[in-house]
């Protein structure tokens, strides 16, 4: 007995057309990741950069490591030569280093006295000291 060819109907289900509406949660992801995720990375990296631009002889800093201590030199766009104890100095990489923890003190004649009723003198302190009157 032959088989006889069977002959494959044309499907009446969904049109072919493209649908927006499925492409929408793609969309939403995305902006979500945006907005939680990638600018503020961006930022991040963009004021480690300015700090690292901006390092000078004086300031102490952290290192990725975790030593602190004190640039004495920068010698070029890639290194700084930092003293980490007395005499000790070490040649770093500028992208090691992780934190700015204070810049050097500001000139003799440039400082100026905290007006009266400043919160800067008040601020050193510390914010329990403020609170209980304890020095």
């Amino acid at each position: 007995m032959p088989i006889s060819s069977a002959y494959a109907q044309a499907a009446g289900g969904a049109p072919a057309g493209f649908d927006l509406i499925s492409l929408m949660p793609l969309v939403l992801i995305f902006v979500v990741f945006y907005f939680l995720l990638i600018r503020p990375q961006q930022k991040k990296m963009k004021a480690h950069r300015e700090l690292i631009g901006a390092l000078k002889r004086g300031d102490k800093v952290l290192t990725a490591g975790g030593i602190i201590g004190t640039v004495v030199k920068v010698e070029d766009d890639s290194t700084l030569l930092v003293e980490i104890a007395k005499d000790i100095r070490v040649r770093i990489a500028r992208g090691t280093i992780s934190e700015l923890l204070t810049k050097p003190p500001a000139a003799k004649g440039t400082a100026q006295a905290p007006a009266a009723g400043s919160t800067e003198g008040a601020a050193k302190t510390g914010l329990m000291s403020q609170l209980f009157g304890k020095k």
